[in-house]
């Protein structure tokens, strides 16, 4: 089966502090991420839409863009491989209904190995999480036009995140933003979060990832602290092998961002969270224009 999490459209932009304050918790919009939206196709349904929608942007990205993989092999132009039918599959789409990012959770059959383990090899000392607690995450793409900004990595983080950006500074902003490219990297957290919550509801509480450096610090400032579980390889570019505990994870955000943490568990916000949250930004803001 498909299933759908849609933010819809809300009332016209109201002006004033105080009035997109209302629009951005009153309203029908996600308050962190308005502009998008987030399906997720699930084991089993080989046959959906989405997925296709899916293999086609890997296809983009992997094949045509990047060369990871040899675009004459996929003649139909999907890059699927053979963990496509054991993995969930999650999209981003835009208000407009273009897909414009996704990413998958591995949870490889009895006797089959995770990506990973292909090409990474874990420290000896690594002991591994039980299998049914644990999935990878795989097949990271972030549409072209979503990272055109000098400076914006493959997963569509700017530098300016970067370089100043923190768990602790990701809040929704007091405005209604007509760039939303730059949200970044509010496109890649969406994402993170669909899967969270389904790890969560799944009993998954391990993420394996093999990423490049930059993307494990990159996701280590949203609040997932990746720790290194094996040696750096040559996959496509230097990758380490990483694994986050969700329950560490968790804990880490209510300590750092309250407000973060409500948001990734689908929990009610406080009021108070939110009006410190939304006047904290609107001054910050204020102070920075002078």
């Amino acid at each position: 089966m498909t299933s759908i999490t849609q933010h819809q459209e809300c009332e016209p932009v109201r002006s004033g502090f105080f009035g997109r304050l209302v629009q951005r918790f009153g309203g029908k919009r996600d308050v962190l991420v308005p502009y998008f939206s987030f399906q997720q196709v699930l084991k089993g349904n080989m046959e959906s839409y989405v997925l296709k929608e899916i293999y086609k942007l890997r296809y983009e990205v992997y094949c045509l863009e990047r060369h990871y993989l040899e675009a004459s092999e996929f003649q139909n132009g999907l890059e699927t491989d053979e963990y496509d039918p054991c993995s969930i599959h999650f999209a981003a789409y835009t208000l407009d209904k273009d897909i414009v990012g996704t990413v998958r959770l591995v949870q490889p059959n009895d006797g089959q190995p995770y990506p990973f383990e292909s090409h990474c090899t874990p420290f000896p000392e690594f002991s591994c999480p039980p299998r049914e607690a644990a999935a990878e995450i795989s097949r990271l793409v972030v549409k072209k036009t979503y990272r055109r900004r000098r400076g914006d990595s493959m997963e569509g983080i700017s530098q300016d995140f970067v370089e100043k950006g923190s768990t602790k500074t990701i809040q929704p902003s007091s405005t209604v933003r007509r760039d939303r490219r730059g949200n970044s990297p509010l496109l890649l957290l969406g994402m993170y979060r669909e899967m969270y919550r389904y790890s969560r509801q799944n009993g998954i509480r391990y993420w394996y990832a093999a990423m490049e450096r930059s993307l494990a610090r990159s996701l280590q400032k949203m609040g997932f602290r990746f720790v290194p579980i094996g040696p750096q390889v040559d996959y496509y570019g230097p990758v380490t092998p990483h694994m986050v505990d969700l329950d560490e994870l968790l804990g880490r955000l209510r300590r750092e961002n309250k407000f973060l943490a409500a948001w990734f568990n689908d929990e009610p916000i406080p009021l108070w969270i939110m009006l410190k949250t939304m006047v904290g930004n609107y001054l910050g803001s204020r102070f920075r224009k002078k």
